[in-house]
């Protein structure tokens, strides 16, 4: 599996199916230096696309579904992450994040369906930027149901903003590579701590 998005920052993807999500994240143009954004093209969108819809039924296990992606998806998906990436930075308690309902979070199509098993599926619907959209909606919500959710966040850095699976055990994490974005910030509040005791003197 190569979630093309995530890989490109260094990160280990999150598990199963959420990995997906993490990967819609990190189409965006981020990290330091910035990577370009996966979604900026028609071309980009859907090579993104086509790798992300592989590697998520690598790592759950399903038939990948099968999207199509036209021009005017594009907009749509890009408007879409912007609002995953709002309403996860809200849950997370990130204090430079306005709570806000997304539009478009509230009206996106699923299905549930019963396997031979007994087992209930949620299923993606929807056709081009929607699917995807339901597709990643469901995976927030086995996210949810397993209290894996809380683990995938912004990086804390406002010019960064990677986002990565906090592995550490009290789900303490804040920066996506500690020794990059972390010690930059760390740098920056000595910095800013010896000048104001500078200015006390």
């Amino acid at each position: 599996m190569s979630w093309t998005a995530t890989v490109r920052y260094g990160l280990e993807p999150a598990p199963g199916g959420l990995a997906f999500v993490q990967d819609l994240l990190n189409t965006r143009s981020a990290g330091r230096p910035r990577e370009p954004d996966l979604l900026q093209t028609d071309e980009a969108a859907r090579a993104w696309l086509d790798q992300a819809r592989e590697s998520w039924s690598g790592a759950t296990r399903r038939p990948a579904p099968g999207i199509e992606l036209i021009p005017e998806d594009v907009q749509g998906l890009r408007g879409f992450r912007d609002d995953l990436v709002q309403s996860l930075q809200a849950r997370s308690g990130d204090p430079a994040t306005e709570p806000g309902p997304a539009a478009s979070l509230m009206t996106l199509p699923t299905a549930l369906r019963l396997d031979e098993h007994g087992a209930v599926h949620a299923e993606p619907r929807g056709t081009g930027w929607r699917q995807v959209a339901s597709l990643a909606l469901v995976e927030v919500y086995r996210a949810q149901c397993t209290d894996t959710l809380r683990r995938l966040k912004s990086c804390r850095n406002a010019r960064c903003l990677v986002a990565f699976y906090d592995r550490s055990r009290n789900n303490s994490g804040v920066w996506h590579d500690v020794h990059v974005c972390g010690n930059a910030a760390n740098l920056r509040n000595y910095r800013a701590r010896k000048r104001a005791g500078t200015d006390q003197v």
